[in-house]
């Protein structure tokens, strides 16, 4: 069992495309991916399964609202006590949860990774070290485009309407504001290693600590 004060919560936001999985991704495998439990914020959207295919399609799915934050916190708070927890999935071609889950076990690192973390107060209040991905808005679109095309079943042009009528202004309203909360940003996302090897030697720091 990890005790409570052993725990390293970190917490990685920034816009759709920036390189949060990117820098998770180096962090888990310089530190040590047996040290670190990851739970990712989009496993946490709503279950829209009582909506027609049409209006789940319709939902704004970069406002805070279409997550359920509050399990997610919950799910931190168990892991930081030493409590494992079943991780949701989420099947983003139909919109709804699936019956499986995951299991994660409590680590001396947590990363939480997504775009609105901190946009929550509750949420942003539970981690010890913030980091912001900060990366251009045309780089961020193509990764978005490419990755919703390969993975998600979307086209083109649906990719463009969701960018244009909800991505852009939720980045506006909620990301783009939320990186003044961060402990440190990081510029050109997952490709600054210089910024990522300060980051790993500032977590290894803080276990010590």
């Amino acid at each position: 069992m990890i005790k409570r004060n052993k725990s390293l919560i970190i917490g990685i936001a920034g816009g759709t495309g920036s390189g949060k999985t990117t820098v998770a991704d180096y962090i888990l495998n310089t530190v040590g991916p047996e040290k670190i439990a990851f739970l990712p914020h989009d496993a946490y959207y709503r279950e829209l399964r009582g909506l027609s295919v049409e209006k789940r399609a319709q939902v704004n799915f970069d406002h805070p609202s279409s997550l359920e934050t509050e399990l997610l916190i919950e799910h931190i708070t168990q892991l930081k006590e030493g409590k494992s927890i079943e991780l949701p999935h989420y099947d983003f071609k139909t919109h709804t949860r699936t019956p499986e889950t995951t299991t994660i076990h409590p680590q001396l690192i947590l990363i939480v990774e997504g775009i609105l973390l901190f946009a929550e107060p509750e949420l942003r209040e539970l981690f010890d070290l913030k980091i912001y991905v900060d990366t251009d808005a045309d780089i961020r679109f193509i990764r978005r485009l490419r990755r919703d095309i390969e993975e998600r079943g979307r086209t083109t042009q649906s990719v463009i309407n969701q960018y244009i009528e909800t991505v852009r202004p939720m980045h506006l309203d909620f990301v783009e504001p939320s990186k003044r909360y961060a402990s440190v940003i990081i510029p050109e996302g997952g490709y600054n290693h210089v910024a990522l090897d300060l980051i790993v030697a500032r977590i290894e720091t803080m276990l010590q600590e």
